[in-house]
């Protein structure tokens, strides 16, 4: 009992009203063929992202073993284990970005929001990704925050860029 309080006190205040509602929503689907798949879209749905917390509690009530509810959560990349900010930055780490400061520039995105990849500033405004290859490699090395790709990016350009955002 006690382990459940304090995964229950790991989550926001508001993940823990929306776990109330997907305890109920669990309840009412665990029996489901492909309760798994269910669940988990349904907790991505719920929260934005799968927290730990949630994955334990699916494993529990699937009487499965937390591995292999992680293991379909990072198999499928609809899924992520993370929250995501409003504004998701991917930094390109393809063959072209990376011989012209692809990595400098993942660098600096990094120290200028404080966050390493896949994490996302405590004001969940921005997440940060890398991608191997956007296909734009005449422009490297390459940015893209949402829909919106910056080519020829340099370390120094970061700060401005990101401030469209804010």
């Amino acid at each position: 009992m006690e382990m459940k309080r304090k995964n229950l006190e790991e989550l926001t205040e508001e993940e823990r009203e929306k776990f109330v509602e997907f305890k109920r929503y669990v309840k009412e689907n665990k029996d489901r063929a492909g309760a798994l798949m269910v669940l988990l879209h349904r907790a991505q749905q719920m929260f934005g992202y799968l927290p730990k917390k949630v994955q334990e509690y699916i494993a529990r009530e699937l009487n499965m073993h937390l591995s292999e509810v992680y293991g379909v959560a990072t198999f499928y990349s609809f899924f992520t284990l993370f929250p995501k900010g409003r504004h998701t930055i991917r930094a390109c780490l393809g063959t072209a970005c990376y011989v012209k400061g692809g990595k400098k520039i993942l660098s600096g995105i990094q120290k200028e929001l404080g966050i390493g990849v896949k994490e996302t500033t405590p004001d969940r405004r921005f997440s940060i990704e890398v991608n191997r290859c956007m296909g734009a490699c005449a422009l490297a090395p390459v940015l893209r925050v949402d829909d919106d790709i910056y080519g020829r990016v340099s370390a120094s350009k970061i700060p401005e860029i990101l401030t469209k955002y804010k």
